[in-house]
C-alpha cells in the first residue's frame, strides 16, 4: 500500500527533542528496579556474532542463556521458581546445530536466532539470501533475523524492498522473522518510518534497529519512529508486530529505559518476550551485577558471576 508512506514525513527535530527527554526519564530503585530488570533479562537475545565462535563458547552461551541470574541471587528475590530464562540464543548459521544440541542438553525449550540474508552488510545476492535463510531453518533455527539492502531504501525501491522481504517471510517457513533495517545506514528517520512500514507489510513478525556492526545502532529517535510505525500498523491491520532495539545496549539503565520507552509508546502488552526483544551480547552482564548488588549491597568481584 505505496498510499500509506508516499506523504510520509517525520519531524526530525521534535523527535530529537523527544529523545532527549527520555535520556532524563528518572529510573525506578529498589526492588521495582530489580523487577524491571528480571524483565529485561527475559527479552534479551543473548547473542555471540564473532569470527572466532566455536562449539565451545556457544555451549557456554546456552547454559548462561537458561541461568542468566545465580540461583542465590533468584532465592533472595523469591524468583527462582519463576523459570526465568532469556528470550532466545541468537548464532550465525553456522553455529545453529551447536546451539540447538546445547539448549536440547540443557533441557530447555530456549528458541535458537540466527542471523542470515547477507547479515551484516546486506550485499549479497537474493537468491544467496534465501539460501541461507533456508539453511538456518533446516539447522533448527526457531527464529531467523533478516537484513535488508540498504540501497533500496536509498534510492526509494520501495516495491523491490517489499519483494525481497516478502521472499525471505516465505523462506522462513514456521521460523519468526525479524526484519534489521540498519538505520543507522538510511540516511533519514523518514526513510526508517516507510521501511518500517515496508517491513511489516511485507509480513515480518518484528522490526530491528540494527545489526550491532554499524557506527550508529539503537538510539532513542530511531526506537521513537520505528514503534510509531508499529502503533499505526496496529491501528490500521489489527496486527501486533513486536519491537526490537539491538546494538550498543550495554547498561541496566539503558534496558530499562527501552522497557519504560515501550510501555510509554506501545503499552504493556508489548512487554513480553513475544513482542519486545533487547539484542545484546554484554548487557546480561551489567544486570546480573546490578541485582548481585540490589540483594547483597555490595559490587560483584570478577569471580562472583559466570561469564556469558
Amino acid at each position: 500500500e505505496l498510499g500509506w508512506i508516499s506523504k510520509v514525513y517525520v519531524n526530525q527535530p521534535a523527535v530529537v527533542r523527544h529523545a532527549e527527554r527520555i535520556k532524563n526519564w528518572k529510573t525506578v530503585k529498589g526492588n521495582w528496579q530489580a523487577a524491571w530488570l528480571l524483565k529485561a533479562v527475559t527479552c534479551i537475545d543473548l547473542t555471540t556474532l564473532s569470527g572466532d565462535d566455536t562449539p565451545s563458547n556457544v555451549r557456554r552461551l546456552c547454559l548462561k542463556a537458561k541461568h542468566p541470574i545465580r540461583d542465590d541471587l533468584l532465592k533472595a528475590l523469591d524468583m527462582h521458581d519463576k523459570g526465568i530464562t532469556v528470550g532466545a540464543v541468537c548464532v550465525y548459521p553456522a553455529r545453529v546445530t551447536d546451539a540447538v544440541n546445547a539448549l536440547k542438553a540443557a533441557g530447555c525449550n530456549i528458541p535458537v536466532a540466527s542471523v542470515a540474508a547477507g547479515f551484516p552488510s546486506g550485499q549479497t545476492p537474493l537468491e544467496t539470501k534465501l539460501a541461507e535463510i533456508k539453511l538456518a531453518v533446516e539447522y533448527g533455527a526457531r527464529e531467523i533475523d533478516i537484513v535488508i539492502s540498504r540501497s533500496l531504501v536509498l534510492t526509494g525501491q520501495w516495491e523491490g524492498l517489499y519483494e525481497e522481504i516478502r521472499r525471505c517471510r516465505e523462506a522462513c517457513g514456521e521460523a519468526h522473522m525479524k526484519t534489521i533495517l540498519a538505520t543507522g545506514e538510511l540516511g533519514s528517520l523518514t526513510n526508517v518510518y516507510k521501511a518500517s512500514m515496508i517491513a511489516m507489510m511485507a509480513g515480518s513478525d518484528f522490526i530491528k534497529t540494527s545489526t550491532g556492526k554499524e557506527v550508529e545502532n539503537a538510539t532513542f529517535p530511531v526506537g521513537v519512529v520505528m514503534m510509531r510505525a508499529i502503533r499505526e500498523f496496529y491501528w490500521q491491520t489489527g496486527n501486533k508486530v513486536g519491537f526490537k532495539p539491538a546494538g550498543g545496549i550495554r547498561t541496566a539503565k539503558e534496558a530499562i529505559t527501552w522497557l519504560m520507552l515501550v510501555k510509554e509508546e506501545l503499552g504493556v502488552e508489548w512487554l513480553t518476550p513475544e513482542l519486545f526483544r533487547l539484542g545484546a551480547s554484554s548487557l546480561l552482564a551489567d544486570i546480573e551485577k546490578q541485582i548481585f548488588y540490589h540483594v547483597t549491597g555490595s559490587y560483584a568481584l570478577q569471580h562472583d558471576l559466570a561469564m556469558a
